[in-house]
């Protein structure tokens, strides 16, 4: 297993104060009715397409994870995503659009997760009554960029403002001149605009997990154990849940699997290590990570704040809150993963008449040849 110092455990802390914004991050940052957006690369770039765009954690992990700020009425337009990308509201209401004029729409909440398919056209606008916050989930390292609606590179080029084919924004109002034709993004076509495949309201229906959508039970073998039993809700693919009876609303290939962990007042999860890399996004205040097989390490997180712990490191979660408390759980691939707790743990779970099958599931130990040991 590997270890990590104190140090090392706060420089993978990144604190909603962090948070930095960016308004010229898309061609459409000038267009009335989008031009109070504020645009965060939280881990990796995501798909700003401007220099000055602040990326807190450029690590590489598999996936990218960004933010979008909206005052009410505000609207990201119409743009094709070639990757995953997966909108997870922590505040407000959303209108989510899609389709190849956004004819189609879907209200997304507060603890609301939706994923939008590739290669089709998408667009929100804040419709609640306040300012809105919308993390956004992205597959792989390198997203790709985007291809903006022509309607949008049309109307842009209005206020000087042009896409570049490695999609850099040129903005000719700050003296960047205006750029030929073998330079910048051309408007699609209507003919391959038409290619595009038509999701309907119920196909798209199926891809959002609303809250009250979500399938919590208990997720670790550390289950009957004092001070444990924490649930787990799957999202996106196969996470860290060790429950057999768990499956994701939402299982096609993401390059990340995405779970709601859920701990109540005191509650904790016993120390494990997973061999891939992992984010944590709690709601609200209260999750305190201890690290390593001693616990020499160790960091209290804020709401939607977002930590990265490297993989094959040892973590224990605790709700050190009142309340109960959720945080968004997000591992890299689309494998199963594979919780490996600690010997003390999987023996106390045994003594409880707990043990993992072959698939790394929980199970009644007197059912599982070789009862009697404890197999490591």
């Amino acid at each position: 297993m590997n270890r990590i110092t104190q140090s090392e455990a706060e420089a993978r802390h990144v604190k909603r104060s962090d948070y930095q914004s960016c308004t010229v991050a898309f061609i459409d940052c000038k267009k009335p009715g989008s031009h109070l957006k504020e645009n965060y690369s939280i881990i990796g770039p995501g798909v700003t397409s401007s220099a000055d765009q602040v990326i807190n954690l450029p690590e590489a992990h598999g996936f990218n994870i960004g933010a979008a700020a909206m005052p009410n009425g505000i609207t990201n337009n119409l743009h094709i995503h070639f990757t995953a990308e997966v909108f997870m509201v922590y505040s407000g209401e959303f209108t989510f659009r899609w389709g190849r004029q956004g004819e189609n729409e879907m209200v997304g909440r507060a603890g609301d997760i939706l994923s939008v398919p590739t290669w089709i056209f998408r667009g929100f606008t804040n419709t609640g009554p306040d300012d809105g916050w919308v993390f956004t989930t992205l597959g792989g390292d390198n997203t790709g960029g985007v291809i903006f609606h022509p309607e949008i590179l049309r109307e842009a080029a209005d206020y000087g403002l042009y896409l570049s084919k490695d999609n850099q924004l040129i903005d000719t109002s700050s003296g960047d001149p205006v750029p030929d034709d073998a330079r910048r993004m051309a408007p699609m076509a209507d003919q391959d605009v038409a290619k595009l495949r038509d999701y309907s309201p119920d196909e798209m229906r199926q891809r959002l997990v609303a809250t009250g959508d979500r399938d919590f039970r208990p997720g670790f073998i550390d289950a009957a154990l004092d001070g444990c039993g924490a649930e787990i809700a799957p999202v996106i693919g196969h996470g860290i849940s060790q429950n057999r009876d768990h499956i994701a609303a939402i299982r096609n290939p993401h390059g990340f699997s995405m779970e709601w962990l859920r701990l109540r007042p005191g509650q904790k999860v016993s120390r494990f290590a997973v061999s891939d890399k992992m984010v944590v996004m709690p709601r609200d205040t209260g999750l305190r990570l201890v690290f390593n097989d001693t616990g020499d390490a160790a960091i209290n997180l804020g709401g939607w704040d977002t930590y990265s712990i490297p993989a094959d490191v040892i973590r224990a979660f605790e709700n050190t809150s009142d309340a109960v408390l959720e945080v968004l759980v997000i591992v890299s691939g689309d494998h199963q993963k594979h919780p490996q707790f600690q010997p003390d743990v999987i023996e106390a779970a045994f003594a409880k008449g707990a043990t993992l099958d072959a698939q790394g599931y929980v199970a009644e130990a007197h059912l599982i040849p070789g009862y009697g040991m404890v197999a490591e």
